[in-house]
């Protein structure tokens, strides 16, 4: 009973140590105590002074001999004994000024590291939001609703439209079409057939279907995600400030001069005046003021870093490992190509597909309706539109019967489907079938593509230090392994659970400082296991957030990249502002041991060194070589337009691909129609589009990029576009002037139209990550 009676008082008082009133009230009162008695010594009153200041250093002692017992408690001495034994030695020997000054300081640094280092809670109320309260049980009398917890294995449940799977189970009904992203990361909608297994914590993204429970609430995978999040947030442990790192050294000598000096001359002033000189404000403010210059600095980036911990430990990351969905990719399907059956084009199958998906809600139709829009298609009204979950719409659009979706038919696929099928295959892409009047017309093909930035991003993390770079996915291995390629990355781990990525977080800290970037609900426990969790904020769960020590706001990968050189600037900038102040104080005390400064002359000594290491930390406030170059509004509005321009463009290459498909059937008047489409659109849009990204473009980025030779190998890639399109120019005027496409054209044609498509996807998957990424 007497423990615990101790055992409270004392927990408050920590509390209230730490809390960041004490810290502002101290600031505010140490700075209107040496204020006001700088008013009072001008004055004349020199008595009132020395009041006014001595209380200001009293103000100042309690407080801290409150935070040196903690810290000794916790097992280590820091910053603030240097400072308890300075501030007691001026109120010793009545150096009054002197402990006003250091007190002011101590309660600068304090309040500056807790802005710093106050980190937001770790709270899972997303994790908990989204979890199911209740679930609907099929009983003799009928369906009913009761609490989750009375769930148990063998119950037979019904999930309706847009609710969540509440314990796991296997389906029972035909199929379930589910939305499992708040798992796997995966924005696509899956189908799980009968006596497949349906996790809890996933979204029923079809029509109701049967339940057959497998588990109970408590053992059921949502639950054990929440667990993992909660565990490996409390393995977390706190961040050893970087000044009591230096501090472990740095006190025991100044406390051995101090008592040497004594000793040798028998006189305490020269001893105190050691102390005064030692009093550690480059550490107390030094490293504070460079790591909030490095948080100030990454928030106009667009990174939030919760707390100087972090930036510390984002400085000294070896490993990254990277979600896949929403963070190497955008997170969300696009459309990859449009494959029209002979005699339709590309154009009049988007056209006819968004304009009957134009009102679902569902992730492809949004995609289909998003690109004909941005390629400025007319879209007609449908009409007795209906749509089967998991399956497509059907409706009328222009009078005819249109189906968009899955292709269950038992018909026989005509060579261009197949085609497309392969091509699906290959690309890990989705396809939307277009059937008009009942007869396949044509395809959409839909994947959910790379970042442009992340390439860059990638580029530059390693450059910035970063040895090992890894991605974790839900996703299959194909995909998975078809992106890390294109990145270049160190290594895949494909097909995981959120217990299988904390896993892996947990073996890469045992080997480095790891950092874990994600987006997603199913990031949120590797994120809280990892040494710096980063999640990217703007579209991701708040989940992620709230178990992240890093938010990106920002869209954009490639803003780590940016963090990564801000945190180990910053660090670089504390620690020699640390290591320079402490050079300079080690100086100081050398010559105050000998006799040579009295504490007051000291103290203005240490206030020139704080100055200077203070102006020096500040530096970390602008930018490094390291962070991505700013645009001028002029490159930047240049690079907003043609980045809109590319994806105007995508039907262009669509076209030039399918003039190229087309050849293959023969030289027929549709293989010439073909081609002089794809000509007429090269030269109307495609080569004005190249023209003006050379003239304007090219010069407004080559200040930021280092100047005009930054951009000479994609000077070259429209050297040979343009020697390609007038390749085609020529083949076409030829076909005219002899009255159709002669067989001895045909390869080189042939050659042409798929060298040009070509160079020009490679040619744009450059400009956007290379250029089109530097834009905010």
């Amino acid at each position: 009973m007497n423990r615990a009676l101790l055992v409270a008082p004392l927990r408050r008082s920590t509390a209230v140590l730490a809390s960041s009133r004490l810290e502002h009230g101290l600031l505010a009162f140490t700075a209107a105590a040496l204020v006001g008695g700088g008013v009072a010594l001008f004055a004349g009153a020199a008595g009132i002074a020395d009041l006014l200041w001595g209380l200001g250093t009293v103000a100042a002692v309690v407080p801290a001999v409150g935070w040196v017992l903690v810290a000794l408690r916790r097992g280590h001495a820091g910053v603030d004994l240097i400072a308890v034994l300075a501030l007691g030695g001026t109120l010793a020997v009545g150096e009054y000024l002197a402990g006003a000054l250091i007190a002011l300081m101590l309660a600068t640094g304090r309040t500056l590291e807790g802005a710093a280092q106050r980190r937001a809670s770790h709270d899972l109320h997303a994790l908990l939001a989204h979890a199911p309260r209740s679930a609907r049980r099929r009983t003799d009398d009928g369906v009913v609703r009761v609490p989750l917890g009375e769930i148990a294995a063998g119950d037979s449940l019904v999930v309706g439209p847009g609710e969540v799977v509440p314990v796991d189970g296997r389906v029972e009904s035909a199929e379930a079409v589910l939305d499992e992203s708040v798992l796997t990361g995966e924005p696509l909608q899956v189908t799980r057939h009968r006596g497949e297994r349906a996790r809890s914590g996933v979204v029923n993204a079809g029509g109701a279907f049967d339940l057959r429970a497998t588990a109970t609430e408590q053992d059921s995978t949502y639950a054990g995600i929440v667990r993992l999040a909660q565990q490996a947030g409390a393995e977390s442990a706190p961040v050893v400030r970087l000044a009591d790192r230096y501090a472990a050294w740095f006190l025991p000598l100044a406390v051995a001069a101090a008592a040497l000096a004594w000793l040798a001359s028998g006189s305490a002033v020269r001893a105190v005046a050691v102390l005064v000189v030692a009093t550690p404000c480059p550490l107390l403010l030094a490293a504070p003021v460079a790591v909030v210059s490095g948080l100030s600095r990454a928030s106009r980036r667009g990174v939030l870093v919760r707390d100087g911990g972090a930036l510390e430990n984002l400085g000294r990351a070896r490993t990254l490992l990277l979600d896949k969905t929403g963070t190497l990719t955008l997170g969300r399907p696009r459309v990859l190509d449009v494959v029209a059956a002979p005699g339709h084009t590309p154009a009049e199958v988007l056209r006819l597909a968004a304009s009957l998906d134009q009102f679902s809600p569902h992730v492809l139709a949004q995609a289909m309706v998003d690109t004909a829009r941005n390629r400025r298609l007319e879209l007609s009204v449908p009409s007795g539109v209906t749509e089967e979950p998991g399956r497509g719409a059907r409706g009328v659009v222009d009078g005819h019967r249109v189906f968009i979706g899955r292709d269950d038919s038992a018909r026989v696929r005509p060579a261009w489907a197949k085609a497309v099928d392969n091509r699906a295959f290959l690309d890990g892409a989705t396809v939307a079938w277009l059937a008009v009047d009942e007869r396949l017309t044509g395809a959409v093909l839909l994947r959910d593509p790379l970042r442009h930035d992340a390439p860059h991003a990638v580029r530059r993390l390693r450059s910035a230090g970063i040895e090992r770079l890894l991605m974790l996915t839900g996703d299959r291995p194909t995909t998975a392994h078809e992106v890390a390629a294109v990145l270049g990355l160190d290594g895949v781990r494909a097909g995981l659970a959120p217990v299988d990525k904390v896993a892996i977080v947990r073996g890469e800290r045992a080997r480095a400082v790891t950092a874990m970037v994600g987006d997603g609900v199913n990031d949120a426990p590797a994120l809280a296991a990892a040494d710096i969790g980063v999640a990217m904020g703007a579209r991701g769960s708040t989940a992620s957030s709230e178990a992240a020590d890093i938010v990106l706001t920002t869209d954009r990968v490639d803003r780590l990249a940016d963090a990564v050189a801000i945190a180990q600037r910053s660090r670089r900038i504390a620690v020699q502002s640390a290591l320079g102040g402490m050079l300079l104080s080690l100086a100081a005390m050398a010559a105050a041991a000998f006799g040579l400064l009295q504490p007051a002359v000291g103290a203005l000594l240490q206030e020139g060194i704080d100055v200077a290491v203070i102006l020096n930390a500040l530096r970390a406030l602008r930018a490094g070589r390291a962070e991505q170059p700013a645009l001028t509004p002029t490159a930047e509005a240049l690079v907003r337009r043609f980045a809109a321009e590319h994806d105007d463009l995508r039907d262009v290459l669509a076209s030039v691909r399918a003039a190229a498909d087309r050849l293959c059937d023969g030289p027929g008047p549709a293989a010439l129609a073909s081609v002089e489409e794809a000509q007429r659109l090269i030269t109307e849009r495609l080569l004005p589009h190249e023209y003006a990204e050379e003239h304007q473009l090219y010069p407004a980025l080559a200040p930021a990029l280092g100047g005009p030779e930054s951009t000479a190998t994609m000077s070259r890639a429209h050297v040979e576009i343009g020697r390609l399109s007038r390749r085609i120019d020529a083949h076409v005027r030829l076909a005219q002037e002899n009255g159709g496409l002669a067989p001895d054209q045909m390869d080189d044609l042939r050659s042409c139209l798929y060298g040009l498509n070509t160079v020009l996807r490679l040619h744009f998957a450059q400009e956007e990550e290379n250029y089109f990424s530097l834009a905010p």
